[in-house]
């Protein structure tokens, strides 16, 4: 079954918030490289529902963070340092995935849980202009 435009934005940021969730439990059971991963995808999540609020489409990881870049970040929609944030994690998700013995520990993991937040509540406030 399809839904409208607007049911998948809200599908979306649910995603983005129950994957957030899951990147809290796996931080504290000492799963970094997980936490990362689901920290990456929360934020992606929020940012798909946002590009497809305006209507700006992308097939790929990387196009999603051009597109989310160039229309919100560096028209200070959105904070260059939230912005600096989900390349990082962009990044290091891949690293973290594909990277042959390569670990994230919580000194690395932890700082990154409130900008995530942050930058899911802005992007949902976005949405809801």
């Amino acid at each position: 079954m399809k839904g409208s435009k607007e049911d998948l934005i809200k599908y979306r940021l649910k995603r983005a918030k129950e994957t957030f969730e899951d990147a809290f439990l796996l931080a504290n059971n000492g799963k970094w490289n997980s936490s990362i991963n689901r920290l990456y995808y929360s934020a992606f999540y929020a940012v798909m529902a946002l590009l497809l609020k305006h209507d700006l489409k992308s097939s790929t990881h990387n196009g999603a963070k051009h597109n989310f870049s160039e229309h919100f970040v560096k028209t200070g929609i959105i904070s260059k340092e939230l912005g600096r944030f989900y390349s990082q994690l962009f990044t290091w998700r891949q690293k973290g995935d594909y990277d042959d013995f390569f670990d994230f520990n919580e000194e690395k993991v932890l700082p990154y849980f409130k900008p995530v937040e942050d930058l899911i509540n802005i992007i949902e406030k976005l949405i809801q202009e």
